[in-house]
């Protein structure tokens, strides 16, 4: 590990709670440590109070969550964090909230996945394994076209929201790992190149939609940069 002082990484978490858990996880297996004080510092607001960003952008009707979560990202500045994280991608349509309400810098695991996929396989076509507000409010269109990418979607959305419900409750409920692994084969049947698992409850299943083809979780790319970030390797 560097000898410089590691910087303090702010989690806006608890959406879900185990996805949360699943992000610090694999930021304590990212680093090689020899004592405890080499791993990366986190400070996690797991508020399972968010509102729920299915019924705000899918169903209709919810409350919106920016209030809470533009909250959660000063209450973590004002504890010391000196970078912000959210391990939720759906909850990204409102990281303008976000980053209105804190002066440190917002890693947006969004655009951080789409300049991973440009760097590894330009111009490919993406399938996007996410829930159906991914789809419903375009928010990898930007960055993956932006990259020269060509966005693709499983045809039946309604089932990966099924299997999101479903792992919520289980990671090992396996009729959600049967609806996941259906829309990342019918993805791949419209040209995919890539599966891109952008969602973190999916994440919880990323070795078995790997089992079909070439993956980029987008949880693992935001463990990466916020190591990078705590490090200070992102410089280097």
């Amino acid at each position: 590990m560097s000898a410089r002082p590691l910087r303090t990484v702010g989690v806006l978490g608890g959406m879900g709670p185990e996805a949360t858990v699943m992000f610090m996880r694999r930021v304590i297996a990212a680093v090689q440590a020899g004592e405890d004080s080499d791993h990366i510092p986190l400070l996690v607001d797991n508020n399972t109070q968010v509102p729920s960003r299915i019924k705000a952008l899918v169903e209709g009707g919810g409350a919106d969550p920016g209030p809470v979560l533009s909250a959660m990202a000063m209450r973590l500045q004002a504890a010391g964090a000196e970078a912000l994280v959210m391990p939720c991608n759906t909850a990204h349509n409102y990281s303008g909230s976000i980053t209105e309400a804190a002066s440190i810098p917002f890693l947006s695991m969004v655009e951080l996945t789409a300049e991973k996929i440009a760097r590894e396989a330009p111009g490919a076509g993406v399938g996007i394994i996410a829930s159906p507000a991914v789809k419903l409010t375009e928010l990898f269109e930007r960055p993956l076209r932006a990259h020269e990418l060509r966005p693709i979607y499983p045809t039946d959305q309604d089932a990966l929201l099924t299997a999101i419900k479903a792992l919520k409750v289980s990671a090992g409920d396996r009729q959600a790992l049967a609806l996941t692994l259906a829309g990342a084969l019918d993805a791949l049947g419209q040209g995919a190149d890539v599966l891109l698992v952008g969602c973190s409850e999916f994440s919880l299943i990323t070795r078995e939609i790997a089992a079909l083809g070439r993956v980029v979780d987008s949880l693992d790319v935001l463990v990466a940069e916020a190591v990078a970030f705590s490090t200070g390797a992102e410089n280097q």
